[in-house]
């Protein structure tokens, strides 16, 4: 998606070799135009598929998921949270994932009542580096019995493997932008197919 690598080279920045700093627009403070710009591009990517819910991980990937769900007629956005909070006292799905990022493991935790048997869910999430947040987002979806039909993804760091294991795993996923490589500062795009 050409309008987010051009908003990725002109705000975001590499740190390393694997850290990709993009809060500016997206998980710090966040571009609204932009984020509308990417719901619509979820939705054409995504536009064969019936929806009933989308489905992200806190906190980052609520506002994406957000404007995507308007592009899709209003499902509901179901996200999961990280820890349990003392309101959460009916039963749950659960599923670990360690993050990248924060280099911790959490557990996704999703309520019983917000996913049911035969629902068709769209993942969206803000950045895919080893696949383990997307990876604990499908045990969650396939617990419920409910079927993931797609994983859409803002950005993906292609050299960290995330996006091959879940290509592999069979799983149907768009990523807006994938990165290569960072070089030196430099951010390097994989060329689109």
């Amino acid at each position: 998606m050409k309008v987010l690598k051009e908003k990725i080279i002109k705000e975001g920045t590499a740190i390393g070799t694997e850290i990709l700093k993009v809060d500016s627009f997206l998980n710090h403070q966040m571009d609204i135009e932009l984020m509308e710009e990417m719901g619509r591009e979820f939705k054409r990517r995504f536009d064969h598929c019936k929806v009933d819910k989308i489905l992200t991980v806190e906190a980052s990937g609520i506002a994406i998921a957000s404007v995507t769900a308007r592009c899709f007629g209003y499902p509901c956005v179901v996200f999961a949270k990280k820890a349990t909070p003392n309101t959460m006292t009916d039963d749950y799905y659960t599923s670990e994932a360690k993050s990248f990022t924060k280099g911790k493991v959490s557990d996704f935790i999703v309520s019983k009542k917000y996913l049911a048997q035969g629902e068709k869910v769209l993942i969206i999430d803000d950045f895919l580096a080893s696949g383990e947040a997307s990876l604990a987002l499908t045990r969650i979806v396939e617990e419920a019995g409910a079927n993931v039909v797609g994983i859409g993804i803002a950005v993906e760091k292609g050299f960290q493997g995330g996006g091959e294991k879940l290509r592999a795993e069979g799983y149907r996923l768009e990523s807006l932008a994938v990165i290569e490589a960072l070089r030196d500062g430099e951010i390097i795009f994989k060329e689109e197919q």
